[in-house]
């Protein structure tokens, strides 16, 4: 029976081997347009000193190393680092009261992005925005 069950299952795989192949297909693509293109950003109802200091609060509690910080002419980027990330934090005021931040983690190749830290410092970000406006302090987890 069990033999019966597998070539059955094998037989409908098998009619769905083109459709099979473009999926992945279509999932690699993607996976590696995600990496090589990597920027992440947000907008944030808040002051840029505001989302600056949420910044640094956000690198100070993954860890991360604050390397310096430069003046552009329309706001301001932050470089931070671990042994294996660079990150590049740029913080733009779009008006008195919106900021956009815009965040680029790259690892060690520098050829490949990690859109996946890029987002939790965004996420933390938010959290020390959202905690600041509540009040209290952050908690460190």
């Amino acid at each position: 029976m069990a033999r019966v069950f597998l070539c059955v299952l094998l037989f409908a795989l098998a009619g769905c081997e083109p459709l099979a192949i473009a999926l992945v297909g279509a999932g690699a693509g993607t996976a590696l347009r995600y990496n090589i293109d990597g920027v992440t950003s947000r907008t944030f109802t808040a002051p840029a000193a505001e989302v600056k200091n949420a910044s640094f609060a956000a690198i100070e509690r993954m860890g991360l190393a604050f390397e310096s910080l430069e003046m552009l002419e329309h706001g301001e980027l932050l470089y931070a680092r671990t042994e294996n990330r660079a990150i590049e934090i740029e913080i733009e005021p779009i008006s008195p009261r919106a900021t956009r931040m815009r965040i680029t983690a790259k690892n060690g190749s520098h050829f490949f992005y990690d859109n996946a830290t890029a987002s939790e410092i965004v996420a933390q970000t938010e959290r020390s925005l959202s905690h600041a406006a509540g009040g209290g302090t952050a908690p460190n987890n």
